[in-house]
């Protein structure tokens, strides 16, 4: 069994800069499985947000956080970082990181059903 646990969530002004990290232990290597990072918003459907391949090599972005969010990973230490930057209110949510089979970055790895563990997820709110 994967565990996967998000942190670095937290209140933030609008302009402001967050970095998530999704930390994974149990079994498999720390490089094997692809990443993608959701979020859920109150009264919304759970969205994706960001993919990192199992290389790090493939990445892709919500079009909304194209130019504001990075993503990246350290195999040795299992971690997965979503650095978020020039935050808005909309951006407020629970997220969530998840893990699946070490596909390539598409529009398929934007779907949930592509990944198989979950983190519990972090609150980030975006509000002056």
């Amino acid at each position: 069994q994967l565990q996967l646990v998000e942190s670095g969530g937290g209140l933030v002004q609008p302009g402001g800069s967050l970095r998530l990290s999704c930390a994974a232990s149990g079994i498999g290597s720390g490089g094997y499985y692809t990443i993608g990072w959701f979020r859920q918003a109150p009264g919304k459907e759970r969205e994706g947000v960001s993919c990192i391949s199992s290389g790090g090599d493939g990445k892709n972005f919500l079009d909304s956080v194209k130019d504001r969010f990075t993503i990246s990973r350290d195999n040795v230490l299992k971690i997965v970082y979503l650095q978020m930057n020039n935050l808005k209110p909309e951006d407020t949510a629970i997220y969530y990181c998840a893990a699946g089979p070490p596909l390539p970055c598409t529009d398929a790895t934007s779907r949930s059903s592509a990944y198989r563990y979950w983190g519990q997820g972090t609150q980030v709110t975006v509000s002056s």
